[in-house]
Parts: C-alpha cells; structure tokens; sequence
C-alpha cells in the first residue's frame, strides 16, 4: 500500500493513492482565522504576520521573502513571486501559527 495519508476538513484522516492527480484539481487558500480573511497577497500577510511579531528578515536571497521572530528560531521562507505561494508554504504558516491560519480548498 503506498499514497500519503491526508487529514480532511473533519479532522479524519485516509490513504489518497495518487496525491498528484487529487491536488492537481483543487486550489487551496491560507485563511487567517480571526477575520477569516483569504490571504491574496504579500502585502496582505505581511500584514498579519508583523501583528503576530513576524519581522521581515533580509538574508541575502533575493529570489525569497522571509520573516523570523526574535522570540524563536523559526524562519518562514516564501518564493517571491506570490504566484508560486502553494500549499507547502501555506501549512508552514500554520505550524509556525497554530490556531491563527488554515488552508482551505477553493
């Protein structure tokens, strides 16, 4: 038996055989939950994240945007270009922000 496990909205979880196949047909959206607003842009997260105590970091890539907190040793990398913001980075932000972002298919 091979695939990747997946956890569904309900919090249950199944065996999806050809992960490629069911992600390619659907869109996922970080949502920031306490004004369930759709994150749509840089500038929108940017926003958010520096109310959480996100700092911009500068560490010399300029193929990345990158935000770190003084308080941690976390690094959340993201590419430049919002049009390659997928679901990997998108979960990084929820784990990095438990109970402040979800993803969501659209």
């Amino acid at each position: 038996m091979s695939g990747v496990w997946v956890f569904n909205n309900n919090g249950v979880i199944r065996l999806v055989e050809n992960p490629q196949a069911e992600t390619s047909t659907r869109r996922k959206a970080l949502v920031h939950l306490p004004s369930g607003q759709v994150v749509s842009s840089y500038s929108t997260l940017e926003q958010i994240l520096t109310g959480l105590g996100w700092e911009r970091y500068y560490g010399g890539d300029p193929d990345l945007f990158q935000f770190h907190k003084r308080s941690s040793i976390d690094l959340i990398s993201l590419p430049r270009d919002f049009s390659k913001f997928n679901s990997v980075y998108m979960y990084d932000i929820v784990i990095k922000n438990p109970n402040v972002f979800h993803v969501r298919d659209v």
